[in-house]
């Protein structure tokens, strides 16, 4: 069986179990299913262990704990489309390390300008992203993301100002780089 239908299967499997611990759980707090009954009592030893850490996490943040059947079904779905995501570019990736193997030096050249490119892309999409959620230079996760880009926003920054309260340095730094990939990949 190749990867990618082996993730595309056990993300099958993760949500299809996610979805049915979240409608017995619901089926139990909605009082559709008898708590005291075989059913119920197998239905609260198998999706306990699963729901009752995301109730406290939902509890703590103020949240409708009723609501954490919901939040696992939300989290089996986002988790399998980040999992399919980086098996399908892990797999796209082995791709092109073959191809660029095969094409010699300039073909590992090429490989690795478009490698970094993405790397900072994908730093400064995140750096985005995570400042649209509070999380700046100082949490520890973000910090690796300035660090890769600080050396291209910085200065824009100084170059171009804000529009309004949006700053565009990391859009404008974005461009850049896929502007001198694609140079970089015409030279070599």
């Amino acid at each position: 069986m190749p990867f990618s239908e082996l993730i595309r299967l056990v993300v099958l499997v993760g949500l299809i179990a996610a979805a049915t611990l979240a409608v017995g759980s619901w089926a139990l707090t909605a009082h559709h299913l008898s708590p005291f009954g075989k059913l119920g009592r197998m239905v609260r030893r198998l999706s306990d262990p699963v729901i009752e850490p995301i109730e406290r996490f939902v509890l703590g943040r103020g949240g409708n704990p009723r609501n954490a059947p919901w939040w696992l079904l939300g989290m089996a779905i986002v988790g399998g489309i980040v999992l399919l995501t980086v098996a399908q570019w892990l797999v796209a990736a082995v791709a092109s390390a073959r191809l660029a193997a095969g094409a010699g030096p300039r073909g590992v050249v090429r490989l690795l300008i478009t490698l970094a490119g993405r790397v900072l892309g994908l730093a400064l999409i995140v750096r985005v992203i995570g400042s649209w959620f509070g999380a700046g230079r100082f949490r520890p996760w973000m910090r690796p993301f300035y660090a890769l880009t600080d050396w291209l926003v910085e200065p824009l920054r100084k170059v171009i100002p804000p529009i309004g309260i949006i700053d565009i340095t990391p859009l404008v730094g974005w461009v850049l780089v896929e502007v001198a990939v694609a140079i970089l990949l015409r030279v070599v």
